[in-house]
């Protein structure tokens, strides 16, 4: 199994699915918050407080979910999340009060979480294996699954109940579990993790420079986090308040941010073979905080949007490249490290900017993506020699 090409082939694709399910998934939900917020009657700050159970759930699940992929594996894992992931969306629209929401949300959030660690622990190996950079391209997947899950929620917005909307995605989902779910169930890992935890299960104790190298990589992935937060819930406003745009030409601004990200990431693997890893970091946070000067502070509409798919391309590879280093460097547990750092960063964009426009402007709040996306290329820098010679590059 370890050297058979077609096995590999085969759990590059079952992994591959896995990925756009959960963006699928995550963005079906995301689309319907309207609509559980009224049916909830929660006010706009009882709601947020809600919906901070996802982030915990999440939080806390994935400083766990490396020990438990050392102890069953990260295949089976993926799968029992996937299960719970499925099912779970389809809790928040039985609820009737912004305290039954955020509890679910914490099962929701708990799932997410740990199909995220468990995934990208899987692919770590399966790159490893593969011997070539193909990170990205399950990145791409996410990406994609999202955009679908987002398109297919706005249409069926009008026609289907939230109810409904999400028992169809918890039966998409079971369905394509157990699809995808038996390649991953009837092949054990492709190979061991060369450092950080031994074939034998127990964890390898890591020196104090390991440990350092794989925070330093969750930080860069928490830099580009802040951005894809940030945008996420800022950069329509900044086009529609700042520079006049109407309601669809700055929805349009996110779309064009998530499809330059996305393809940027299937075009990953040939830049990463092409560049290295370090340059890769590098080049793409330059690019990154070029674009978001661009995109926040230029005087016209279609400037920003160029600026917002500049920095989509430039910040496209650097999570998925963090987060491979990082379980490179300590298996499972680099992976939840890095993803957890990375988690953060997209809680700490909405919140920051927002403050900071307060104090400031929003489009000077929005340059803060650029500073940590400069801050991502000077530490990839910095750190580049020392991770090759640590894990190899």
């Amino acid at each position: 199994m370890p050297g058979d090409t077609s096995s590999l082939t085969r759990l590059r694709i079952a992994l591959t699915v896995f990925f756009a399910l959960d963006g699928f998934v995550f963005a079906g939900w995301v689309v319907r918050i309207p609509a559980i917020k009224a049916q909830t009657g929660a006010s706009a700050s009882t709601l947020g407080l809600a919906l901070l159970g996802v982030s915990a759930g999440a939080v806390i699940t994935m400083t766990l979910t490396g020990r438990l992929c050392r102890r069953y594996g990260n295949h089976r894992v993926t799968v029992v999340c996937a299960v719970l992931l499925s099912l779970s969306v389809a809790l928040p629209p039985l609820t009737h009060s912004a305290l039954a929401l955020g509890l679910v949300l914490l099962l929701f959030g708990a799932a997410y979480g740990g199909i995220n660690v468990a995934f990208n622990s899987a692919a770590v190996e399966l790159v490893a294996a593969l011997r070539r950079p193909v990170m990205p391209s399950f990145h791409a997947a996410f990406s994609l699954g999202g955009m679908v899950g987002a398109g297919l929620g706005a249409l069926v917005a009008g026609v289907l109940s939230p109810t409904r909307h999400l028992l169809l995605l918890t039966l998409v989902g079971l369905l394509v579990t157990a699809a995808a779910g038996p390649t991953l169930l009837r092949h054990e890992p492709p190979a061991p993790p060369e450092r950080g935890v031994p074939a034998g299960g127990a964890p390898r104790r890591l020196d104090g420079r390991t440990r350092a190298l794989v925070i330093v990589f969750g930080l860069i992935a928490g830099c580009t986090a802040y951005g894809e937060g940030a945008l996420a819930d800022w950069g329509a406003l900044h086009l529609e308040q700042d520079l006049n745009a109407s309601a669809g030409a700055a929805a349009v601004g996110y779309s064009c941010f998530a499809l330059a990200m996305t393809v940027g990431r299937l075009t990953g693997t040939t830049l990463l073979e092409r560049l290295g890893r370090t340059r890769t970091v590098v080049a793409g946070g330059t690019t990154a905080a070029a674009g978001m000067l661009l995109g926040a502070l230029a005087p016209s509409l279609w400037a920003a949007l160029l600026g917002y798919a500049i920095t989509g391309i430039g910040l496209a590879n650097l999570f998925p490249v963090a987060v491979e280093r990082a379980g490179a460097l300590a298996g499972p547990d680099g992976v939840a490290t890095a993803s957890t750092l990375g988690y953060g960063g997209m809680l700490l964009g909405p919140p920051a900017i927002g403050f900071m426009a307060d104090w400031f402007s929003l489009p000077a709040a929005l340059t803060s993506v650029a500073v940590l996306a400069a801050v991502a290329a000077a530490v990839g820098a910095l750190v580049g020699a020392s991770a090759r010679r640590t894990a190899g590059d």
